[in-house]
């Protein structure tokens, strides 16, 4: 793009909530409109489309009014979407003409690409996890093959399990384990409530363990900062992390068991931290033979929400640890749905300026810290390298210490 053109730049939020999509929206907001004042390009229009790629499908839109352009700030402070979100895969054509998104024989993809091209967008922002990213991918090559990249495609890696390769850290992550450590710093006093109390902390992820982990890491921070009074009951013992599940590592439901048995004989209650996607390939496997549907997305992922781990472990351990009450809690919500902490609003704002950078050069991709260039430098990653599915890398040392602390590993 040279000085002199007129941007028309879209926007769009996609997927699950994080606790970045308002501040997203805010920080290319700010960076787009500081590029019309600086001379970087010579016009400047926001559209925003709602309700994710149902809002491009279906031509839903706002422009934002110029007077409001100073106003954006006050979105850093929000949780959620300012624009809406939906779950919808371009690619799945037999699922968006079910759901009305597009006719019988229509390419959504097309049916987007001519959106774009008749709202006349230069550059759309996709702000979502690796599903959104992925779908701005396919978007991104069908505007190349079949109508020249006449649309800049740059994504904004939004997703709280942090599994995206190959970015170092996704927006929200750190915010939402932060949002579950407080959480669980509430939840674990329903551990005072009742004798040999089970408690286990649903922790989103679906493939990850990372929220899993950095949120169980930042509740212990807070606990180590606690202080308990002598001979009261309620220590920093009874309040701490003794298990850590995450898809990374198998779970031997009975040997756990012997172990936690004996924490909960010594300090009267258990808690254990979960992640939702750990063990869903043993409980698909026992709904299969039992004949039942397995419940999926759109993107054919298993509806996490639907199968309950949390309620399956705490079948299987309770007998197992001799627990008088159970409580499953989940803190997915909860976190998910939180306004961007400090550390993600930078990460945000380093992005966003980059990124509107890129666009106004031309270059497309999904922005973030690259974990396969040298030094980790925030830029515009190509879409054909951007997938989901990327595992916490259980064997840091942080997280092993945590383990042996919590005595789950010698």
């Amino acid at each position: 793009m040279s000085s002199g053109q007129h941007v028309n730049v879209a926007m769009l939020t996609a997927g699950g909530l994080a606790p970045c999509l308002s501040s997203s929206v805010a920080a290319l907001t700010q960076h787009w409109v500081s590029a019309l004042r600086s001379g970087k390009i010579s016009g400047l229009t926001l559209r925003m489309y709602t309700d994710g790629y149902k809002g491009l499908l279906q031509g839903d839109s706002f422009v934002v009014p110029q007077d409001v352009w100073d106003d954006v700030a006050p979105l850093h402070d929000l949780g959620g979407s300012p624009i809406g979100n939906s779950r919808v895969k371009l690619t799945n054509i037999a699922d968006c003409v079910k759901r009305g998104l597009c006719k019988e024989g229509e390419s959504p993809l097309e049916v987007a690409s001519q959106q774009l091209l008749k709202d006349e967008i230069s550059v759309i922002h996709t702000i979502g996890g690796d599903d959104t990213n992925t779908q701005a991918a396919e978007l991104s090559k069908y505007l190349l093959e079949q109508h020249g990249g006449k649309v800049i495609v740059v994504g904004m890696p939004k997703t709280i399990d942090n599994d995206v390769y190959p970015i170092h850290q996704t927006f929200g992550a750190d915010t939402a384990a932060r949002q579950g450590a407080l959480f669980f710093e509430n939840v674990v006093s329903e551990s005072t409530a009742n004798p040999r109390m089970l408690i286990l902390h649903e922790v989103m992820g679906r493939d990850c363990g990372y929220l899993t982990a950095a949120t169980a890491k930042y509740y212990r921070d807070d606990l180590k900062a606690k202080t308990f009074v002598a001979p009261f009951t309620t220590t920093a013992v009874s309040r701490d992390v003794h298990a850590i599940w995450i898809p990374e590592l198998p779970i031997d439901i009975n040997g756990e068991g012997v172990r936690l048995k004996k924490v909960m004989d010594e300090q009267g209650c258990v808690n254990v931290f979960l992640s939702e996607g750990s063990g869903v390939k043993d409980i698909v496997a026992e709904m299969e033979k039992a004949g039942e549907e397995v419940p999926r997305d759109a993107f054919g992922h298993v509806k996490l929400d639907k199968v309950n781990p949390g309620a399956y472990f705490a079948k299987h351990l309770a007998d197992l640890v001799d627990a008088e009450k159970t409580l499953v809690q989940k803190s997915g919500y909860f976190g998910r749905s939180a306004a961007a902490n400090a550390f993600d609003r930078e990460l945000i704002n380093k992005c966003a300026e980059v990124g509107v950078a890129a666009a106004i050069d031309g270059t497309s991709g999904c922005m973030g810290q690259d974990e396969d260039k040298e030094g980790m430098p925030i830029r515009p990653i190509e879409f054909e390298r951007i997938k989901g599915g990327k595992p916490f890398d259980a064997s840091q040392a942080w997280f092993q210490d945590m383990l042996k602390e919590i005595g789950q590993i010698a």
